[in-house]
């Protein structure tokens, strides 16, 4: 049977799924309602001086039968008291020692943040995690993102708080900024035990079109927030991904950013990430979603033969390339499958509008199923993304699998144009120039 048990940086928990620092985790009896339901750890929702939130808060994409895409909120830290929320930690410790409880929080000053670490570790806390991410309303007091964006910043303050921890320290990262290698070893320099990311994304996520306000309104006006759920996963997987293969990062991560079932949560831990954090899914689908999670996880794992956790992290990384070492020798082309084809046609009209002019109509009319011209499909896969029938459109492969050759491989043997002049005048040029020396010729 699958154990999934995991020691996080230090951390101990009976499985990988947190919740992630917010709203689900704004108290005690929500955290302990969450535990008994099969959560194996929590993030606290972010601890410091106390705000005043406003009404309304939260704004949505919604999609085929009000799913939700993503979530936009303006949300700040707890409006709740520091010693009712210290409080309520040390309660949840005693009746769920087993279960991860990490404290999230953001201060200012040094003297703040080393006075609130110590309160933390007092009431029993297993993890301290410092918002480095928030994108609205604490940024532009000097926390939350304003801290993230700037590396040596993010560096000093982690030091501060490193001076007085006792307990393992996770650095959360915001994803609104050009690198998020960054952050990540500016945290590992500072001696953070762990780096979680992502944040949410600055976001304004729709317009009402009468009222000419931005949502979520709060009287008539509003303001940018963060954008979170489903819709943000993949740049997250792809930020989790550089953290994870960077060479100068190498500490444990908690990969946050859209997850809802144990399959979101596989990606994760395969491209690097050793535990996850949950928010979104649990404010639309509630707390009792955990159910299927782990149950998934451990028939996934029992069926690939894992045994822990650790032996599939990271097990993605080796497979993901940078563009220039794919190999172009290897050759799809879609293949419609007649029986299953409803005649929409669909197909068509993205690749005649939208691709290579690479599916034909019937000369009957009265058959409405496409064909493939193989002479002009690339393999690109839009047909058989947009298809609404399940394995009607399949790729095909047409390769005998025998050859190799890669961009940077015709590059190094000068088989290539590498910059405009050249393209223009059919040379090639071994070197391929820097962005800045391209601009300077």
């Amino acid at each position: 049977m699958a154990n999934l048990k995991i020691n996080f940086a230090g951390i101990q928990a009976p499985n990988p799924f947190w919740l992630a620092s917010g709203p689900p985790t704004n108290s005690g009896y929500q955290i302990m309602k969450a535990f008994d339901q099969g959560w194996g750890g929590a993030v606290w929702k972010t601890l410091g001086v106390p705000v005043v939130n406003v009404s309304s808060r939260y704004g949505a994409i919604n999609h085929r039968g009000n799913r939700v895409v993503g979530f936009n909120n303006i949300e700040l830290i707890t409006d709740r008291r520091l010693c009712d929320n210290l409080r309520e930690m040390e309660e949840v410790k005693k009746y769920f020692p087993d279960h991860a409880v990490i404290a999230s929080l953001m201060v200012q000053t040094k003297k703040e943040w080393q006075q609130i670490v110590q309160d933390v570790q007092n009431a029993g806390a297993d993890g301290i995690e410092l918002n480095f991410g928030c994108p609205h309303g604490m940024c532009e007091r000097g926390m939350g993102s304003a801290v993230g964006q700037e590396p040596e910043v993010l560096e000093l303050i982690t030091s501060w708080v490193m001076e007085v921890a006792k307990i393992p320290v996770i650095v959360k990262l915001t994803p609104n900024i050009s690198d998020i290698t960054e952050p990540a070893q500016a945290a590992r320099r500072a001696g953070a035990n762990a780096i979680s990311l992502i944040n949410t994304i600055q976001s304004l996520v729709g317009v009402d079109i009468d009222k000419f306000v931005t949502y979520p309104i709060v009287e008539n006006h509003s303001s940018n927030g963060g954008y979170c759920g489903p819709a943000v996963k993949p740049i997250a997987l792809n930020m989790v991904k550089n953290c994870a293969q960077h060479p100068l990062v190498q500490i444990p991560i908690s990969g946050i950013g859209g997850i809802e079932n144990w399959r979101d949560a596989v990606e994760f831990l395969l491209l690097g990430a050793s535990s996850v954090q949950v928010c979104t899914a649990v404010m639309h689908y509630g707390f009792g979603i955990i159910r299927d999670m782990t149950a998934g996880l451990e028939q996934y794992m029992d069926s690939h033969g894992f045994e822990t956790i650790d032996q599939f992290v990271g097990k993605a990384l080796p497979n993901v390339k940078h563009w220039e070492d794919l190999n172009l020798k290897y050759s799809i082309k879609a293949s419609i499958n007649e029986e299953k084809c409803i005649g929409c046609q669909l197909c068509y009209i993205a690749c005649e509008d939208g691709a290579h002019q690479a599916i034909d109509l019937n000369d009957d009319k009265n058959n409405r199923i496409p064909k493939i011209n193989e002479e002009n499909c690339v393999g690109c896969n839009l047909c058989s993304l947009i298809c609404p029938v399940e394995d009607c459109i399949t790729m095909v492969r047409k390769d005998d699998g025998n050859e190799h050759l890669t961009w940077r491989q015709r590059t190094e043997a000068n088989d290539v144009p590498t910059t405009f002049d050249d393209a223009l005048a059919g040379g090639n040029s071994h070197t391929v120039p820097t962005p800045l020396e391209a601009l300077k010729r």
